[in-house]
């Protein structure tokens, strides 16, 4: 789960719905060298094997979690023009999941997946594993539309979910490394602590985790450890033995009202669903729609007994911070720990990923949060580095949609919180699609309308300046501070949320 750097409407690190779309190419900055280069590196292209300069970090190549299964190639490419009775654009989770239970639902229908590289390329094979219950979006978002019982509707169903995902992970027989774990989260100020409220204080977040500094904790039971890559190739694999055929390596230029244009062939549809996620803005007159924000995730090599022992993590509960940019963690299966958090938020041009590669400040910058969290885990060393990108509304809140009088529709804008979030926007599509009126439907985010981001470099700007006063609160509250500093009210305000 990809993890937003703000503590606002806590963010959760699982923003899986992302795949890859039409991603516009790297832009040049009038000196000679992109963007790109400048952030990444000479080598920001073609980096699949990549390590830093001492060989000790492989950064990029999509992500651990597809390495360790292994890349798969592009299967099924799209030969020529067809058609079909659904056409889902982005082989991620929500594009998958939305594929599921419409064939469930009716066996019949003619399912097409297009995907630009391969199913779970995005944030569905990227994240950080949490299956969390939180919400996708802002609260005061959604009760405006249906008041507080809407957001207390959500909530329900979104902790339903997760349910609802382990028990097809077991129906379905997909070893996803699932555990049903909880999630701690820690409080390390005084300010923290008063946003956070928690239940625990610092002795019986020890008896859990043995995170320095921590003061309180809260502990949430509705959260499960998943490994991402493990995950979407095996709904991916259900899917395809149901007849829905997934184009992979065909990427996606247009949608419009009974069509999909590719670089592939035209494919004609009464139903088309966009399931781009943080790639949206690669699509054509979809730029501004979803901001496509940036998320880092570092992996150690495999603790040891005593470092385990040291750190008192003997549990799978999941991890998080309750500062504004904060992070996020969990055990792995094989006994690493995987941590996320902070990076360059945003490119400019709403340009998406090199291939998973991230900076290399980005992976200094995870190393000093997780010796501060675990000092006894000083020197140990990381063995893969990568980031994605996730879909962020203009108001922080996801939406799902279908125009039965176009035939057009789409599920995204996370901000985060997609692991889960997807396979409920997957049952809404369903219903939504076969014109069933149920609680689904009738949920906040059905049909919720956002307005475009700024152009640029408004946008750009506007972002970065947004992080930097997120950080500058950390760095206040960390000093002494016991309230939420000011600069993340005025940074909250900033963002419109």
């Amino acid at each position: 789960m990809l993890r937003l750097l703000t503590n606002t409407a806590r963010i959760a690190p699982c923003s899986a719905g992302m795949t890859s779309g039409s991603a516009p190419a790297p832009g040049e900055d009038g000196r000679g060298r992109s963007r790109d280069q400048q952030e990444y590196g000479a080598s920001a292209r073609g980096v699949k094997t990549a390590r830093d300069h001492d060989g000790a970090v492989r950064n990029g190549g999509v992500s651990f979690w597809w390495q360790q299964v292994g890349l798969p190639s592009p299967a099924d490419r799209l030969e020529g023009g067809t058609t079909c009775d659904v056409a889902i654009v982005g082989g991620g989770l929500t594009g998958l999941w939305t594929a599921y239970y419409l064939h469930e639902a009716d066996p019949s229908l003619d399912i097409r997946v297009l995907e630009a590289e391969f199913a779970g390329f995005g944030a569905s094979g990227r994240n950080g594993g949490w299956l969390s219950s939180e919400l996708a979006g802002s609260a005061a978002t959604y009760a405006a539309v249906a008041g507080e019982a809407g957001v207390q509707r959500l909530r329900a169903e979104l902790r339903a979910s997760v349910d609802e995902v382990v028990d097809v992970t077991d129906r379905e027989g997909i070893d996803a490394d699932v555990v049903r774990s909880g999630v701690l989260y820690v409080a390390r100020s005084q300010a923290q602590a008063g946003r956070l409220a928690g239940e625990l204080d610092a002795r019986q977040v020890a008896e859990r985790i043995r995170v320095a500094g921590a003061l309180s904790g809260h502990f949430d039971p509705d959260c499960a450890r998943v490994h991402p890559a493990k995950l979407v190739s095996g709904v991916a694999r259900v899917v395809r033995e149901r007849g829905v055929r997934i184009h992979e390596g065909t990427r996606v230029t247009s949608v419009g009202p009974g069509v999909v244009r590719t670089e592939r062939g035209t494919v004609r549809a009464p139903v088309v669903l966009r399931c781009l996620e943080g790639f949206t803005a690669g699509l054509a007159g979809h730029r501004r729609d979803w901001l496509p924000m940036n998320s880092a995730i570092v992996v150690t090599a495999p603790l040891t007994d005593a470092q385990w022992d040291a750190v008192g993590w003997s549990g799978e509960e999941l991890l998080g911070d309750e500062a504004h940019a904060y992070c996020y963690a969990q055990r792995t299966a094989d006994g690493r720990i995987a941590l996320g958090g902070r990076g360059v938020p945003y490119r400019f041009g709403s340009r998406t990923d090199v291939d998973g590669r991230t900076q290399d400040w980005t992976v200094e910058s995870l190393r000093t949060t997780l010796t501060s969290l675990f000092p006894a885990l000083e020197g140990i060393r990381f063995d893969h580095a990568w980031c994605g990108v996730l879909g962020v509304p203009r108001d922080w809140s996801a939406s799902v949609s279908f125009d039965p009088a176009t035939g057009l529709g789409h599920a995204g804008g996370y901000v985060g919180s997609g692991l889960t979030a997807t396979n409920l926007a997957g049952r809404t599509l369903r219903d939504l699609v076969l014109g069933r009126s149920t609680d689904l439907t009738a949920l906040p985010w059905t049909g919720h309308d956002v307005r475009r981001w700024e152009p640029e470099p408004l946008r750009w700007l506007g972002v970065h300046a947004l992080y930097r006063l997120y950080r500058a609160a950390d760095r206040r509250e960390d000093a002494g501070l016991t309230r939420t500093s000011r600069i993340a009210r005025v940074a909250n305000r900033v963002a419109g949320r």
